[in-house]
């Protein structure tokens, strides 16, 4: 050092959820298995963790395999599924494409998240999921794809690929349970743990995440509707660029008491080069 002290990075000492560690395969359902049949095998360590403020870092999709993006949504209702699809779908595809450069995006599938209306039969919006993970795995992510683009999924595989989400706010400044993202680059193999996620009609992959150390998370703090998070989740380069990440919400210490829950979207997509 030349004599200069460097600033201490700003950030949060929080508690952050990891998968405990196990000899056999995860499992979770997603439904309601019936009577007498466990909803999961897993179970949760806590560990506290400091969350760095990502605001003002250099990060790249390559590197820490997540960016932030400004970006103002023209959909008038993120709680509407004909708009979200017809008017968000497109625009997320838009920006995918600018912000990676790929050929082709395919938006596939999103969810929306309310701890409050999550409670309400039907309504189909979720909570914020409190375990960090990643949404798939090196087995999940080539499978997605055959299932989802048909006749042409064999060619699309031979090149390079990626399933990346999208994930903002609706309304702003968000509070409560904001998103901690990994630094890919603290992301080691042996904390990856493959994870059956079992729905009525098949079973997906998922990588549940076991605590390092060494892991260096980041969070935005206070972001706005007019922000978006890019999330790596799978890149199939072997080379060159972060093939997974994690991600998982968070209570912020420095949340009101009063603060509102968390309002956001995430939309996945298959991202072709």
């Amino acid at each position: 050092m030349d004599g200069l002290v460097q600033a201490k990075p700003k950030g949060v000492v929080a508690p952050l959820n990891f998968l405990q560690p196990m000899t056999e395969k995860p499992y979770s359902y997603n439904y309601d298995p019936g009577p007498g049949v466990a909803l999961r095998n897993t179970e949760s360590e806590e560990h506290k963790v400091t969350v760095l403020d990502a605001r003002g870092v250099d990060l790249s999709l390559d590197h820490e395999g997540f960016v932030l993006l400004h970006h103002k949504t023209a959909a008038a209702a993120l709680y509407d599924e004909e708009i979200i699809k017809s008017v968000y779908y497109p625009e997320c595809e838009r920006l995918m494409r600018e912000a990676t450069g790929a050929k082709r995006v395919v938006v596939f599938d999103h969810i929306v998240r309310n701890a409050a209306k999550a409670a309400i039969p039907g309504s189909g919006i979720k909570m914020p999921a409190g375990r960090v993970h990643n949404d798939y795995t090196a087995r999940s992510a080539p499978q997605r794809v055959r299932d989802l683009m048909g006749d042409e999924a064999e060619e699309l595989l031979k090149h390079r690929y990626a399933i990346n989400n999208l994930w903002r706010p609706l309304v702003g400044p968000l509070l409560s349970n904001p998103l901690a993202l990994c630094d890919a680059e603290t992301l080691e193999d042996e904390n990856l743990v493959g994870s059956d996620l079992r729905y009525p009609d098949r079973t997906g992959e998922i990588y549940g995440i076991t605590y390092n150390p060494n892991q260096r998370w980041y969070y935005f703090p206070k972001m706005q509707p007019d922000e978006a998070v890019i999330i790596r989740c799978f890149d199939s380069a072997r080379a060159g660029a972060a093939r997974f990440s994690a991600h998982g919400a968070f209570e912020d210490p420095q949340t009101p008491p009063n603060a509102p829950p968390r309002e956001s979207i995430e939309v996945r997509t298959l991202v072709f080069y």
